[in-house]
């Protein structure tokens, strides 16, 4: 008590270990929620430069009170027309690939947890996210809600699972059949 030299050592050396911390992990905090997956390189041919076209969402998952609405793209590959195939609770991914999911909230705040892959993202009302990740092992995995939205929140559950790209390609195209024969149209 009353070493100044002493308390000016405890409060750098816990400064700048907690600096040096923050600045060594900011490369891993950037690719996992800033550098978005890219498709292909950009006009000029270079991979890595801002023209860069960015990887498409194979999914979009909407959180809502108390259930994930997902939807994939249907035969015309893009999300959001009268073709996509919708599923409840269910998401089906390929494994060993890159996958983005678009993330939205249909009413209240809303955290979209993939525990075994550790992804985790807010989800906002009014706002389209994404979230990006690499599952490495086939398997069936939870989907959980890990922001308190309402009283129904503890039944906010769902499965994910992570598939070889030819099984994955045969539930879709099974999906889609099932969906076309039953005459399924969402509402928008």
């Amino acid at each position: 008590h009353g070493s100044h030299a002493l308390e000016v050592v405890w409060s750098i050396i816990p400064a700048a270990t907690l600096l040096f911390i923050a600045i060594y992990q900011m490369n891993a905090w950037a690719d996992q929620k800033m550098r978005r997956p890219m498709a292909s390189p950009g006009p000029d041919g270079i991979e890595g430069t801002l023209d860069d076209v960015p990887q498409a969402a194979i999914v979009e998952v909407t959180g809502r009170q108390f259930e994930w609405r997902i939807r994939y793209a249907g035969k015309d590959g893009v999300i959001g027309t009268p073709d996509d195939v919708h599923q409840v609770n269910d998401l089906h991914l390929p494994v060993d690939e890159d996958v983005v999911l678009q993330i939205k909230s249909m009413d209240v705040l809303h955290s979209f947890f993939l525990p075994h892959v550790r992804v985790k993202q807010d989800v906002v009302p009014g706002m389209k996210q994404f979230v990006w990740f690499r599952g490495n092992k086939s398997g069936v995995y939870d989907i959980v809600c890990a922001e308190l939205c309402g009283w129904g929140h503890y039944k906010m559950r769902g499965k994910m699972t992570l598939e070889p790209r030819e099984k994955f390609d045969a539930w879709l195209a099974q999906q889609y059949a099932e969906q076309e024969r039953s005459g399924f149209q969402p509402k928008t």
